[in-house]
Formats: C-alpha cells, sequence, structure tokens
C-alpha cells in the first residue's frame, strides 16, 4: 500500500518561513510527478506547485516567488519551502503524487493535508 504523509504545518507570523514535508512510502517503482494543492476556509482546492521527475518545476501565480517546490529522491520525499508567508496562505495543504506501483501501475494519491495558519 502506497501512502503520503505531510508534515511541517503550524502556526506562523505574516512574513514568516514555513517547510512542508511530503513522505512516500510503501511498493514504489518511481515517482512521476509530485506536487501541492491548498484549501483555505470555505474555498475549492488549489494548485499550489509541482515538481516532475525531470526535476522541473512550476508555481501558481499566487505563490511564485515566494515557494519552491524541491524533492529528496533517496527518501522519496518532496519539501514545499513557504517564506514571506501571507494570511491569505492560511490553508490546509494536500501533497500529491503520480506513482508506478508494480500491482497497480500507474497511481494518484494524495495525503491528508497538514494545515498552515498564517497570522497579520
Amino acid at each position: 500500500q502506497v501512502q503520503l504523509v505531510e508534515s511541517g504545518g503550524g502556526l506562523v507570523q505574516a512574513g514568516g518561513t514555513l517547510r512542508l514535508s511530503c513522505a512516500a512510502s510503501g511498493s514504489i517503482i518511481s515517482i512521476n510527478d509530485m506536487g501541492w494543492y491548498r484549501q483555505a476556509p470555505g474555498e475549492q482546492r488549489e494548485w499550489v506547485a509541482v515538481r516532475t521527475s525531470s526535476g522541473r518545476t512550476r508555481y501558481a501565480d499566487s505563490v511564485k516567488g515566494r515557494c519552491t517546490i524541491f524533492s529528496d529522491n533517496a527518501k522519496n520525499t518532496t519539501y514545499l519551502q513557504m517564506n514571506s508567508l501571507k494570511p491569505e496562505d492560511t490553508a490546509v495543504y494536500y501533497c500529491y503524487a503520480d506513482i508506478v506501483t508494480p500491482n497497480y501501475g500507474d497511481i494518484n494519491i494524495w495525503g491528508k493535508g497538514t494545515l498552515v495558519t498564517v497570522s497579520s
């Protein structure tokens, strides 16, 4: 069974920084894309960033220049470094991944989320 586990959320003041982690575990042959979405209270889920297996990264305009996504392939872990946080960054952040498994082939999975709260 493959799963994603996020960590690193918390309460931070505006202008502060946080680093979120997402670790994939289980029967994994390879990981294609890993990325992040977020969902603020009362809002729809919003895509934040993605890193492909080739190392290419893309960001939503709302976080571009303030966030960096990077990975430790040996640990099957991706990170989201968030700087200059704003109150509007407050949300539950969900990790997602496109993973190739020996039993089920190519699957898309989600983590359970980690809460980020930015106070003004």
